[in-house]
């Protein structure tokens, strides 16, 4: 079973697509795999550097590399902020901060835009092979929508999708009420 989440769907859903008899289950937290997921006012401006990859373009992503966006991709849409520890964007921000590495994630971000022309490739996946899927996403996620969990349910007849009150890292909210489901779901789906 394998676990998607942010950029590591695209990662996970490249390697269940080309081994999918190596892949038993899914577990789905904010991972997207439809254009739905990034039809939203984030990712205009990575779609625009999509499809023109400018310094001018690259330059207008940098704010998404500041420590308030990083504290705001862990606190917007929670329902207590002071359950989410400073931890998070504190270590975040300093290895973001690191020498280069700003440069290397603006890299990344127009690296990302390899994956929605894969999306029908992924979901012609999941419709064939049907791996039995838990999907946990933080409804409130304005980087990967909700509205990027419900295509799922188009693909797979075996689907659990659970819609939790909280933002991106849901894990940094409600991760024993995703521990439980996943014990739950992995106990009846994988042996």
């Amino acid at each position: 079973a394998i676990y998607l989440q942010d950029y590591g769907a695209p990662i996970g859903l490249r390697l269940a697509s080309t081994h999918p008899e190596r892949v038993t289950a899914l577990v789905v937290q904010n991972g997207n795999a439809y254009d739905e997921g990034i039809d939203n006012a984030f990712w205009k401006p990575i779609k625009a550097y999509w499809a023109m990859p400018t310094r001018e373009n690259r330059e207008a992503l940098r704010g998404l590399l500041s420590r308030d966006a990083t504290i705001w991709q862990y606190t917007h849409g929670v329902c207590d902020a002071s359950r989410i520890s400073p931890d998070n964007w504190n270590i975040d921000q300093a290895l973001l901060d690191r020498p280069g590495n700003q440069e290397i994630q603006l890299d990344m971000f127009l690296s990302y835009g390899s994956n929605p022309a894969l999306y029908p490739k992924w979901q012609a996946y999941l419709r064939e092979h049907q791996p039995p899927t838990l999907i946990v996403w933080g409804e409130n996620d304005q980087i990967f929508p909700a509205a990027g969990a419900h295509p799922y349910r188009r693909d797979l007849k075996d689907v659990e999708l659970h819609l939790l009150d909280t933002g991106h890292f849901a894990l940094e909210e409600e991760g024993q009420q995703i521990a439980d489901l996943m014990l739950t779901f992995l106990d009846k789906h994988v042996h």
